[in-house]
């Protein structure tokens, strides 16, 4: 019979259990974990010729320049987690943005190079015979 009384008294405040994952009131900031999501892939899509990596970079920088704006208008409103993860995510993609520039210049390079030489043979020297 006391058991049922002390159950009751914990049924009888729902917000209990949300006081302590969250006891400010505080909510996640907007977007914090998608631009750490493509701030991490945009390092792994460096790899895929570049422009992977500057796409997915340059739209985790868009968003966590957005996120930054509204965490600095009222910072006690978003929990200091969420802005981690979004500085965290930033970090990542000025990282991934980075990589991919210079993944895809070498490439442009690459290809530039590729194309002198192939313009520059001989190619009537080597059909005559």
């Amino acid at each position: 019979m006391e058991n049922q009384g002390a159950s009751n008294q914990q049924n009888t405040n729902p917000s209990y259990s949300s006081n302590l994952s969250n006891p400010f009131g505080q909510q996640q900031l907007p977007n914090a974990t998608a631009v750490l999501v493509l701030g991490i892939i945009s390092i792994v899509g460096c790899f895929c010729y570049g422009f992977i990596g500057l796409v997915l970079g340059i739209i985790a920088l868009v968003l966590s320049g957005k996120a930054g704006k509204l965490y600095a208008s009222n910072p006690a409103l978003y929990t200091e987690a969420s802005y981690k993860n979004m500085k965290a995510g930033k970090v990542c993609a000025i990282i991934g943005t980075s990589l991919s520039a210079v993944y895809l210049i070498i490439l442009i390079i690459y290809i530039a190079i590729i194309g002198a030489v192939i313009t520059g043979m001989p190619w009537e020297m080597l059909t005559k015979h």
